[in-house]
């Protein structure tokens, strides 16, 4: 790929792929080939992060919401879903990719989760890009759990309700062994964040592009990128650093 555009890279970059369906609706396509042109932009951001040296991808793929879509497009939605983990696993595994499943698992039904344990088992042991897929997943959801489990925890005498601080909270999410995004990044020119990623995002940067999904490559990836290292952190406070240079350790 080309010489990368920024000479910091953040630790980790969370991705809301938005307008797989706009891109098709504009070609004059099914809703269904925009999310098919969708899966290639996933592996090109894979590949991309590999390339930066990102740590940590995590891709909104389906959120705990989708499922009210009509019932042929989550049919394929899913199906894009067994053929990406079946037809990519064995090259993701090969690149070093570590899959991490975020998400509320306990309703999944049918042969997704199988596959989604598979992914995560067969690659655990790898030690490059964590690409986390953010499957069935809502952030009120996944604060809510995280809160009954608290709950559950105060009942149970394990812990007081002095224990509850935000650092407990965020043991208890999906992501607790995962860093907060530095960067939170949404395709198709919304700019919102659906739900996603709402306690870690606290103190993320947030950048909007104008590509549809389809369309974003390792160019629209790294002017972002470019974006972000131009940015001041401040974390409420004075200007601290977040970001690695590229090749560091």
């Amino acid at each position: 790929m080309s010489k990368p555009l920024v000479s910091t890279v953040p630790t980790h970059v969370a991705i809301i792929m938005d307008g797989n369906g706009r891109w098709a609706a504009m070609r004059g396509l099914p809703r269904t080939m925009g999310h098919r042109k969708g899966v290639e932009a996933v592996r090109e951001a894979v590949r991309t992060a590999g390339d930066l040296g990102i740590p940590y991808l995590t891709l909104y793929a389906f959120s705990s919401e989708n499922w009210s879509r009509p019932q042929d497009e989550v049919s394929d939605l899913m199906g894009l879903l067994k053929v990406f983990i079946r037809r990519d696993l064995a090259e993701l595994h090969r690149s070093n990719v570590r899959i991490r499943v975020i998400g509320d698992r306990v309703n999944l039904r049918g042969d997704i989760l199988p596959l989604l344990l598979e992914a995560e088992e067969t690659t655990a042991a790898n030690t490059g890009t964590t690409l986390c897929i953010a499957f069935n997943y809502g952030a009120r959801d996944e604060i809510t759990r995280a809160v009954r489990a608290l709950a559950q925890d105060v009942a149970d005498g394990r812990v007081t309700p002095d224990d509850i601080t935000p650092a407990a909270i965020s043991r208890r999410l999906d992501t607790a062994d995962i860093p907060d995004p530095d960067l939170v990044l949404r395709t198709s020119g919304e700019e919102r964040l659906s739900n996603f990623l709402l306690w870690q995002a606290a103190y993320a940067e947030l950048i909007f592009v104008p590509e549809f999904w389809p369309d974003f490559d390792s160019a629209v990836f790294q002017r972002a990128l470019d974006i972000y290292a131009r940015r001041e952190r401040r974390f409420g406070g004075v200007a601290a650093p977040a970001s690695r240079a590229v090749g560091g350790a």
